[in-house]
Order: structure tokens, then sequence, then C-alpha cells
């Protein structure tokens, strides 16, 4: 039952997202759609991962999207409105492929598939989390990559940062 709530509070805010001009509204309906899909982590037993998603998009990214639109809304006294140009099209894509993915899904007969059937109900098991298992394998087996990434990303930051900043010409 809670799935189908998050899943049709997901839609929906979704939807408003894209059909609304106002972009402060679009970013707090995408608030809602980030935390709806970690509501829907969650109750896939991904905790993990639903952690990574409240942190990086909704603490970070959309934090950041935020403050940009709440920023720049006023322009020279003007609000900023986006320009849905080709909502009409917009939609009848998504309504296109909203149909074709549930025919698909309805004539695909998931119940049937053997890793299903032979999954107990039971399915965590012994394990209670999937974070410390994952923080293991991040600083024991995978600590190289991590390093690599996280010297990656900084780096990204400093040429944001330098890109961003006023080049005064002297």
């Amino acid at each position: 039952m809670l799935f189908y709530i998050f899943a049709i509070l997901a839609i929906v805010s979704g939807a408003y997202m894209v059909l609304t001009r106002n972009l402060l509204y679009a970013g707090f309906s995408l608030l809602i759609v980030l935390l709806s899909i970690a509501g829907i982590y969650v109750l896939l037993f991904a905790d993990f991962i639903a952690v990574t998603q409240l942190m990086v998009y909704v603490g970070g990214v959309l934090v950041l999207i935020l403050f940009g639109i709440m920023l720049s809304s006023r322009v020279q006294d003007k609000s900023v409105l986006s320009e849905n140009v080709n909502t009409v099209w917009g939609t009848l894509v998504a309504g296109l492929i909203v149909v074709g993915l549930s025919y698909s899904i309805l004539k695909s007969n998931i119940s049937s598939l053997l890793w299903l059937q032979t999954m107990e109900v039971d399915v965590l098991g012994d394990q209670k989390s999937t974070v410390q298992m994952i923080g293991i394998k991040l600083m024991t087996d995978f600590v190289l990559p991590f390093e690599i990434a996280s010297l990656l990303l900084l780096i990204a930051l400093m040429g944001a940062a330098y890109i961003a900043t006023d080049k005064q010409k002297t």
C-alpha cells in the first residue's frame, strides 16, 4: 500500500514539475519526487541507496538548484518563468511512453522468472543492513577506485569554481 502511495506521489509531482511554468514550484515538486523515490528505496530494503538519495540529491543537488532559482528569480522586477511551448507534444510523448511501458510490463510474465520462484519470503535473512557491508567493501577492496573518484570530483569542483569566478581583464 505504501509503495502505491509513494509511486502516485512521485508520478503526480513529476507531472506537475514538467507542466508548471513557475520554476520555484517545479523545484519544490522535484523535492517531493526525490523524497518519494527515497521512500520507495526504503520499502525495497535498499537503505544505502535511500540514504544516498537523500544526502546527495535532496541534500545537495536540490538545495543548490533551489538556491539558484531563489537567488535569480527576480531579474529587473520580472519573475523568471519557463517557456513551455511544447507541453502538448511532451504530454503526448510521455503518454505514449507510459502506454508502451505498461503494455510491455503486462505482457511479460514476471512471476515465472526462476529467481523469483526460488526466493524465500525473508528478503534480508540474517543481514540487517546493507550499509555496513558496503562500507567494509569500500574501505577494503575498493579503496583505490573510491579515492580516485573522490579526487576526480574534487578536480571537477575546483574547475567549476575557477570557471564561475569573475575574470578581471588586466
